[in-house]
């Protein structure tokens, strides 16, 4: 089992190989753009000294534990999760916090909370326009392939699937996308990913993000990629993904597009 922050680290970068002859992958920061070699240690102690890094965790994730160790010298320790309490049945039929009802307003709504639970690679192929329609510009982008890996598991993305993207006057972005995982199980499972979402932005950024030549001078910070994600599998393995709610966060980097997704709970 890796350290604490191991799944921030790797969030963090983005894999590659330089040359088609290289045994080993690079690593480039996302934040940065600083190339090392693919090395877990390595790139911590980077993140660890990357103003960019930092700083965008300051602003979005107060909690990272790259942060906490960067401030306070000191690792993110990890505690067991505490037991929830049960919930008080004389509670949940009396009534709760907001009822109308007449019934005692004692019983308190849980609020949803977020875990980081994968992150997804993608390799893109060239868009190709559909043309304009009744609702905007419609453009179609495959797949040519792409890796994960999170808590529930890693492996590869399917090539073929897609993307229906729908481009409103202002170019923001409407995402309709469809992806297929296989597991590194032996045999796979696979897993039907379908997600969507919004690309906004300012109109100067959201031009940039359609120049290939560009894309990769654009600020992530200056834009927003979210969408909600699903998953489908018939595979006895997985079947609690069937049940799951997710939303991620993407980023463009050339004919790559990164999610990092988190799981509803």
């Amino acid at each position: 089992m890796g350290r604490i922050g191991d799944g921030d680290i790797h969030a963090a970068y983005v894999e590659f190989r330089a040359k088609e002859s290289d045994k080993c992958l690079s690593a480039q920061c996302i934040y940065c753009q600083s190339i090392r070699a693919k090395n877990t240690s390595r790139q911590r102690a980077h993140l660890l000294e990357c103003p960019a890094y930092l700083n965008a965790m300051k602003e979005r994730n107060p909690d990272n534990p790259i942060l906490h160790e960067a401030v306070n010298g000191t690792p993110v320790q990890h505690t067991p999760a505490k037991t929830p309490k049960k919930r008080d049945l004389d509670t949940m039929v009396n009534g709760f916090q907001g009822s109308t009802s007449s019934a005692p307003q004692s019983f308190p709504i849980p609020k949803p909370q977020l875990e980081r639970d994968f992150q997804m690679s993608v390799q893109l192929n060239p868009k190709i326009s559909v043309g304009p329609g009744i609702w905007g510009q419609r453009n179609w982008v495959s797949f040519v392939s792409g890796h994960w890996n999170g808590r529930f598991g890693k492996g590869t993305v399917v090539p073929g699937g897609q993307d229906s993207q729908l481009i409103a006057p202002d170019l923001s972005t409407h995402i309709d996308a469809k992806y297929l995982l296989q597991t590194h199980d032996h045999p796979p499972a696979f897993i039907a990913l379908t997600m969507d979402g919004w690309r906004v932005g300012p109109r100067d950024v959201l031009e940039k993000l359609e120049d290939p030549s560009q894309i990769d001078e654009v600020d992530p910070k200056t834009y927003s990629f979210r969408v909600n994600v699903h998953m489908e599998t018939g595979d006895a393995r997985y079947l609690i993904l069937n049940t799951g709610m997710w939303v991620a966060s993407g980023v463009r980097r050339g004919t790559e597009v990164i999610y990092d997704a988190f799981r509803v709970i």
